[in-house]
């Protein structure tokens, strides 16, 4: 076999001399299209990623700012807000409280229930709590006369000379007259009412304002009485709309009388204030045995003459323990009913945040005389918070909050009790438990409000 080695190399040579004389070449061009110049060490040399150079012309986007996570601290329930484009979840009642010293009226809430709050049980403690963080006085709105006022630890009440209506009757009750607490109450010529603040260091023994609501179709003459001074006088003319009268000073008891009647039965009266001038003030409205879906019924033209003459911030509904039962699972049909409620109170108020509250625990014995949560309470509260999403309003679990399964025997058997033997009902000690739970989470919300709208803004 011949040694081929030395061909071998003479041949490489060769073609490697003559691809190095191929580089030197001038460009060639081929069918109007340019040959690629013969580079030996192409595949040697390093990738050269250009560089863009610095342009007027061309603007590198920002960095993309990480979204705000809300967060909740351990250990608390925190308010889900639901809201979309129109923003009737939280946003306008944190608004309201943020700028409170420039809106010329305390910032309002409305707070709808039932028992659980009869008799101003958590809201009481709730409105002394929120008063005495942002300001205000007096216990708000008062029903011109109730089979509970005599229970109703946070102010005085005492009235005569009324024939009183409520939806809770079980004769004829006159929807068309009723006001937003579900009551009316027909006058006989020197009818009163009478508010006195107590003193209990919860900011309830006085108000700054004290207002009259009521309907007449025919002229009337009114009187309010200040701290047992001499009383003013008040002439108005009949109107189709709601109307009001009011007072101011340091007022620490009020009475309003009903001096002239020109026609009988053409006035309807609602109800008696004791508010601020500024801060926050909580009207309770609660109606024992209701469901929510009462609501529905009070006149549109009563609720936009409350929304001009009563303006609310924050609307709570706080219902279920009517609709709870031991077997529910679907309440598919209160959700719909509410649904029509919460729709109707948003084009009411236009401008109120609405918060839906989840039925509290409710505890029954077993066949076996065990305490249990009632099956249909965690059931109601699935649908409550669907009901919260599908409107797009704020969502706040108090089942949860209370402490989730048991938690009402628990406060049952503490010492003092927190709540009624009923395994239902909190009492006033469980109210102002409650009370300061909400608080919490409400003021804990604000704060993440304003942290979100600092941080949007930069």
């Amino acid at each position: 076999m011949k040694n081929r080695v030395a061909a071998t190399f003479l041949l490489t040579l060769l073609v490697v001399v003559g691809l190095g004389l191929l580089h030197w070449l001038p460009r060639i061009e081929l069918a109007g299209k340019q040959l690629r110049r013969v580079d030996l060490l192409a595949d040697l040399r390093p990738d050269v990623i250009p560089v863009l150079a610095d342009s007027d012309t061309f603007v590198l986007p920002k960095p993309v700012k990480p979204a705000f996570v809300d967060t909740c601290k351990a250990g608390m329930v925190c308010i889900e807000d639901f809201s979309d484009s129109t923003m009737r979840g939280m946003k306008p009642f944190y608004e309201a409280l943020i700028n409170r010293a420039s809106l010329g009226r305390p910032v309002r809430i409305a707070y709808f229930g039932d028992s659980f709050i009869e008799a101003d049980i958590m809201t009481g403690d709730l409105r002394t709590l929120l008063q005495q963080k942002f300001g205000g006085s007096g216990v708000g709105y008062v029903p011109v006369a109730s089979t509970l006022s005599g229970y109703r630890p946070t102010v005085i009440h005492t009235f005569n000379g009324w024939s009183s209506h409520a939806i809770t009757d079980s004769v004829f009750f006159d929807r068309k007259r009723q006001d937003i607490s579900n009551h009316y109450f027909i006058p006989r010529s020197g009818a009163s009412v009478t508010l006195k603040g107590k003193r209990n260091g919860d900011r309830s023994d006085s108000c700054s304002i004290s207002t009259i609501y009521f309907l007449s179709s025919d002229s009337i003459h009114l009187s309010a009485s200040v701290n047992g001074g001499n009383a003013g006088h008040f002439a108005f003319g009949g109107d189709s709309l709601m109307q009001s009268a009011s007072v101011s000073g340091n007022i620490k008891s009020v009475c309003w009388k009903v001096e002239h009647l020109d026609s009988v039965n053409t006035a309807t009266f609602y109800a008696v204030t004791m508010d601020p001038d500024a801060g926050i003030v909580l009207d309770n409205f609660s109606t024992r045995g209701s469901n929510g879906q009462q609501l529905l019924h009070i006149p549109s033209a009563v609720l936009r003459r409350y929304d001009q003459l009563r303006t609310y911030d924050l609307i709570v509904l706080q219902y279920g323990l009517n609709v709870a039962s031991e077997q529910g699972v679907n309440y598919s049909y209160y959700q719909t009913g509410m649904q029509k409620v919460v729709n109707y109170l948003k084009k009411e108020f236009p401008q109120a945040s609405i918060l839906i509250v989840g039925v509290g625990d409710r505890d029954y014995r077993t066949e076996n005389g065990e305490l249990r949560t009632m099956p249909g309470v965690k059931n109601l509260i699935r649908f409550q918070k669907a009901l919260a999403a599908e409107t797009h309003v704020a969502f706040w679990n108090l089942f949860e909050a209370m402490g989730g399964e048991g938690s009402m025997a628990a406060l049952v058997h503490q010492s003092p009790s927190l709540a009624n033997y009923d395994y239902t009902h909190i009492n006033f000690r469980g109210g102002k438990h409650i009370a300061n739970l909400l608080f919490e989470t409400l003021v804990y919300g604000k704060e993440q409000y304003e942290k979100r709208k600092a941080y949007e803004m930069h």
